[in-house]
């Protein structure tokens, strides 16, 4: 953005007030022709505005905001698929269904919240469809991160993804040390079958080399 074009945006809206706060200053209006209501982008949920985060970015009021066209409405106590709390009994601003299996219901702040977490993997909680169900998201307003998976970065989860890789017997008689493995012989690892927990030397627990599983004392 230009520097003129900002402080011409800021100049207008200064002289605009926001229909959901009534207070001056909203730099969003209504892109529907003949439509002059304008807000504050962190007043659009109170007015049940919708903002798309593609294409030209257009934002609408409560009145001209897209309409899912999907028939089909939650049953009677049904729940969000995501925090399992009870939903509206028809779809709203505040209450959504997947256009694909048209099964999952969810509430809007928490497909928002989903959707900013799985980023490019963002899909369907239900049906695990993405194309249909992402531009549906999209056009209703949900924005979505282009970046991967927040889980992918947390500690946590990177240690579940690696491998147990140390002898865990009570001596260890490896000249290597616990860590160390081979692929074959008296000094390959071999993982609790049960857990993948723990792990042993052949060796060090006595294992033939023809013995392809071990428990742990533990299981």
């Amino acid at each position: 953005f230009f520097v003129r074009d900002t402080r011409r945006v800021i100049q207008e809206a200064a002289q605009k007030y926001c229909f959901a706060c009534s207070k001056m200053g909203a730099t969003i209006t209504c892109w529907k022709m003949g439509c002059d209501r304008s807000f504050h982008l962190p007043c659009a949920p109170q007015g049940e505005c919708v903002t798309q985060f593609f294409g030209l970015y257009r934002s609408f009021c409560w009145e001209h905001r897209p309409q899912q066209a999907v028939q089909a409405h939650p049953r009677q106590n049904n729940t969000c698929s995501i925090c399992l709390d009870t939903v509206e009994d028809k779809t709203s601003y505040r209450t959504m269904v997947c256009p694909a299996c048209q099964d999952a219901h969810f509430h809007r702040h928490c497909i928002q919240r989903l959707a900013l977490h799985a980023g490019i993997c963002f899909h369907c909680p239900c049906c695990q469809n993405q194309e249909p169900f992402l531009m549906e998201m999209l056009t209703m307003g949900i924005r979505v991160s282009k970046r991967a998976p927040s889980w992918e970065s947390d500690p946590a989860v990177e240690a579940l993804d690696r491998r147990h890789s140390r002898c865990d017997t009570g001596t260890c008689l490896c000249p290597g040390g616990r860590m160390h493995t081979e692929e074959e012989g008296p000094w390959e690892l071999l993982l609790c079958s049960s857990c993948a927990a723990e792990g042993t030397h052949r060796h060090c627990s006595s294992l033939e080399n023809g013995t392809s599983s071990w428990e742990c004392k533990g299981c």
